[in-house]
């Protein structure tokens, strides 16, 4: 039975439940007053359901998608502005004992090289990371009790907030790894992690356990119940996700928002962030055999109806996609972007050669950071490496309440502008410059209380002047 409430996973995700809400969509889809009445409700800026939001994905009509397209940038301009934060993912090891068929890592492949970086190896990749601007990562690994210990992460999550390099520091590092215990998420809080990360891949239990035959990640209600575990044990920020492509969209949007739902219900705080990766080719995967690929327009009403169910909730692509595709999204709903990505073990101090293959999947945006960040720059964004909230402990239900409130412009938007100032002082081309240099002039001004505006202008004058760093709303 349906139970948004309940901790066990097949009551919080339910499959009769999601079958009912596709059948709903199915029966509704050409009612046009209803969805109507939805985009209204969807507007109020409370979000939708699952049933609702899955209503308005399955509409067919085109002026009532424009209408959708339009509410979804207005959301995410009311409550983002026209920021965007920067990240770049650090692969640590891709040792890993399941059998996931539409990964690299899988146990059986036997022609990927399998890395992990000693601490050594991370320092050197971390300096090469800050040497780009980053000052924000995802740390990745396989699972494999062996390799990848507990321990081992507790020490590289030690390491990378230790190196400082010229004006260079790491000052958030969220981390995706295999689903763990209460008492393993509580060492990960302690240890000062940001936003905990994994992604469902799939909410269809039939379809999960097929595409999972071997290993720990083979458990579907353990991996689906690892978000309240890493709540009891403290971490809240966490970030959901599905892989598109794995099974039919319209069953993991619906399993998505229950997902999202049921944290809400269980622990008063939603997800922070919400992922919506695409199936990419890789060593031993060729992505065309599986039979549940998305269009890109069809990614993109994803992409705008889950921002205008969550319109709180930030929302992630990676280099999985291209310019043109991102280009777009980050219209519709995106907050978060990485830049100057590699998705091998290592890769940014020194790049792979072709025999020394360790990604974990091709990418589709191989820009520099540099250019990554002048590329928004030229469409009005603000890119942003700000790491506030989680150093200031606005994180969970306090950031959302931040955000609910409408003071996310006088807090976030400094933030945004101080870091991208590092940036331009520290990493930045001449012509990233020159153009950073204008965007904060004009951008100062829409700080809306005077008094923060005021600090913003002398912090901007220290960083440039003093070599002052690290100034934070």
């Amino acid at each position: 039975m349906y139970d948004v409430h309940s901790k066990h996973a097949e009551d919080f995700i339910n499959h009769q439940e999601i079958l009912d809400t596709l059948a709903y969509a199915d029966e509704n889809c050409h009612n046009t007053a209803l969805m109507e009445a939805l985009i209204q409700k969807a507007a109020l800026r409370k979000g939708l359901s699952h049933r609702e939001a899955s209503l308005l994905l399955a509409c067919q009509d085109p002026q009532l998608n424009e209408k959708i397209f339009r509410l979804a940038q207005q959301i995410k301009k009311d409550f983002y502005g026209n920021r965007i934060v920067l990240f770049a993912p650090l692969y640590l090891s891709n040792y890993c004992v399941n059998g996931c068929t539409y990964c690299p890592y899988h146990l059986k492949n036997k022609t990927i090289r399998r890395k992990k970086l000693t601490q050594e190896e991370i320092r050197r990749e971390v300096i090469a990371l800050q040497d780009m601007g980053h000052k924000r990562l995802a740390l990745e690994a396989g699972e494999d009790p062996v390799h990848n210990t507990m321990d081992y992460y507790l020490e590289s999550i030690e390491t990378i907030y230790s190196i400082r390099h010229k004006n260079g520091a790491i000052r958030r590092a969220n981390i995706n790894i295999a689903a763990t215990t209460t008492d393993n998420y509580r060492l990960l809080k302690e240890a000062g992690i940001g936003t905990y990360i994994l992604f469902q891949e799939t909410y269809h239990k039939e379809s999960y356990l097929k595409l999972h035959p071997a290993g720990p990640k083979h458990d579907y209600d353990y991996h689906t119940e690892a978000m309240d575990r890493a709540m009891e044990g403290g971490v809240d920020d966490v970030g959901i996700g599905v892989l598109f492509g794995l099974d039919k969209y319209r069953y993991e949007f619906a399993g998505l928002l229950m997902h999202a739902e049921h944290l809400e219900a269980a622990f008063g705080v939603g997800p922070h962030t919400i992922s919506v990766p695409r199936l990419r080719d890789a060593d031993d995967i060729d992505s065309s055999s599986f039979k549940n690929g998305i269009d890109d327009a069809t990614f993109e009403k994803i992409v705008a109806c889950i921002r205008i169910s969550v319109p709180y909730t930030g929302m992630i692509v990676s280099t999985r996609e291209s310019k043109d595709v991102r280009q777009r999204v980050l219209q519709l709903g995106i907050s978060q972007i990485s830049g100057g990505s590699k998705t091998s073990v290592g890769g940014y101090y020194q790049p792979e050669t072709d025999e020394d293959n360790s990604k974990q999947f091709d990418i589709n945006d191989d820009r520099t950071l540099d250019e990554v960040v002048h590329w928004l720059m030229e469409m009005d964004y603000i890119p942003s490496f700000c790491t506030a909230c989680y150093r200031e402990g606005r994180t969970g239900d306090r950031f959302m309440s931040l955000c609910k409130s409408g003071q996310i412009q006088n807090c976030c938007h400094p933030n945004a502008l101080m870091t991208l100032q590092e940036y331009l002082m520290d990493y930045a081309s001449p012509s990233t410059r020159a153009l950073g240099e204008t965007i904060i002039d004009r951008e100062v001004a829409n700080v809306p209380n005077l008094k923060a505006r005021s600090v913003v202008l002398e912090n901007l004058r220290l960083i440039r002047d003093n070599n002052r760093r690290d100034f934070r709303f």
